[in-house]
């Protein structure tokens, strides 16, 4: 499989993280098996193949929107195909497409039916090249942008950081101090702005920051992980991780392809 990132423009790197392409060419009768893994972040796919396209239990749309998952999923694709992935920030459903963050939390919709006429799924068939797909993307969010101006609360934004720069280890008790609001307030703007609880959310960075620890290796035993990352002990780490990724930490390791970043292909034994 070939992969690259984009980085996107200037305009709407406050948005977006990147775009990110992925490429394959498979036997027509084989089939690749990705795991979504939670990762506090939403996202836009775009899948071209011959035939048939990623399902998830059902068939999802050639070009669909994804919002905040709290668990991991399976997705089967056919083997040769010509993706196109936009990883957002977690605030982009409500600055972007103006929603609720929390009515596309563990669901998907058509993103050319949202688009109401744009026709996105056409223009995206008909481009030529993966920069191109990415510009046309960026056409279509600008002009959401423009039309919707949804700016987080400054509430919810100061906590979004606080909660990704502790890497989830800030208590919600120091929070809500900070912020001067009920806890009943903080979750429902959180949960609008976001799409998960705070404390969830938290959950996820954590889970993240233990993730991207074994990735790089910087370990001797997976009980540094969880003493690093702050978990009680071994067990409740590798109880978290189950939770985000189906998988221990020993089988992540052995049964995971992870070409891209939280959307890795599970190796068939």
């Amino acid at each position: 499989m070939k992969y690259h990132q984009i980085l996107p423009p200037p305009h709407l790197r406050d948005y977006v993280r990147y775009y990110w392409a992925l490429e394959s060419t498979g036997r027509p009768d084989e089939q690749i098996h990705f795991v979504t893994i939670a990762d506090g972040s939403p996202g836009i796919i775009f899948q071209q193949s011959p035939g048939a396209s990623f399902q998830e239990g059902k068939q999802l749309s050639s070009v669909f929107l994804y919002g905040q998952s709290t668990a991991h999923t399976r997705i089967v694709s056919p083997a040769t195909f010509s993706t196109i992935g936009v990883y957002f920030y977690p605030h982009a459903l409500k600055s972007i497409f103006g929603m609720d963050s929390n009515e596309l939390t563990n669901d998907c919709l058509d993103l050319d039916l949202f688009f109401n006429g744009q026709h996105l799924m056409e223009r995206l068939d008909g481009a030529s090249d993966v920069d191109t797909k990415a510009n046309i993307l960026s056409e279509c969010l600008w002009a959401q942008i423009c039309r919707n101006d949804h700016h987080l609360q400054t509430a919810t934004r100061h906590a979004l950081q606080r909660i990704i720069q502790s890497h989830g280890n800030i208590s919600m008790k120091e929070l809500r101090h900070e912020l001067r609001v009920s806890e009943r307030t903080l979750e429902r703007r959180f949960q609008e702005g976001i799409g998960l609880s705070p404390m969830l959310f938290g959950r996820i960075c954590r889970f993240q920051a233990s993730l991207n620890q074994l990735r790089r290796q910087s370990y001797d035993k997976l009980s540094d992980i969880a003493f690093e990352q702050e978990y009680a002990d071994q067990s409740h780490f590798i109880r978290n991780f189950k939770e985000f990724t189906g998988l221990t930490p020993f089988q992540f390791r052995k049964s995971i392809h992870e070409t891209v970043e939280n959307f890795p292909v599970l190796v068939q034994s």
